[in-house]
């Protein structure tokens, strides 16, 4: 049996704007990742420049900040055995020209920044980046934990 994970999903701005965050969120839960928590928000300056703070030395942060504030996104906890790398392949390329039709960044993303979503792309990513806007009692006790 594959090992049970945790990943962290963002619905960014442009898919939200183009009312397609329904259209992913189903996605998601057709291709049998449990949904553990999911919020709306508005990222404010300060919080997408401290979720980013990786890409801070890189030219495009400025522009990546600007974007991930320019709407509301929907952040998720996502759960299932490998949910990493199957998150990942459903989103496709980074690129959305490059990102095959009947992936999320294919079907609903424009280019590099406005890609329609984000994932986590390792462990320890994803705990970090899921710790970063859900807390405990949100997300409960993994299910291996249990």
């Amino acid at each position: 049996m594959a090992e049970v994970q945790r990943t962290f999903a963002i619905i960014k701005p442009d898919a939200v704007a183009k009312k397609a965050a329904g259209a992913i969120i189903q996605r998601i839960e057709e291709n049998g990742l449990e949904i553990v928590a999911m919020k709306r928000l508005q990222m404010t300056e300060q919080l997408a420049q401290g979720f980013y703070a990786v890409h801070k030395e890189r030219p495009f942060f400025g522009d990546l900040v600007k974007f991930m504030t320019s709407g509301p996104v929907v952040v998720l906890c996502l759960q299932g055995e490998n949910a990493i790398q199957r998150w990942r392949d459903l989103m496709g390329p980074t690129n959305s020209e490059e990102a095959p039709e009947g992936t999320i960044r294919g079907d609903f993303g424009t280019d590099v920044e406005q890609n329609a979503s984000h994932g986590s792309d390792a462990p320890e990513t994803a705990k970090v980046e899921i710790g970063y806007f859900f807390n405990a009692t949100e997300i409960g006790v993994p299910t291996e934990a249990l």
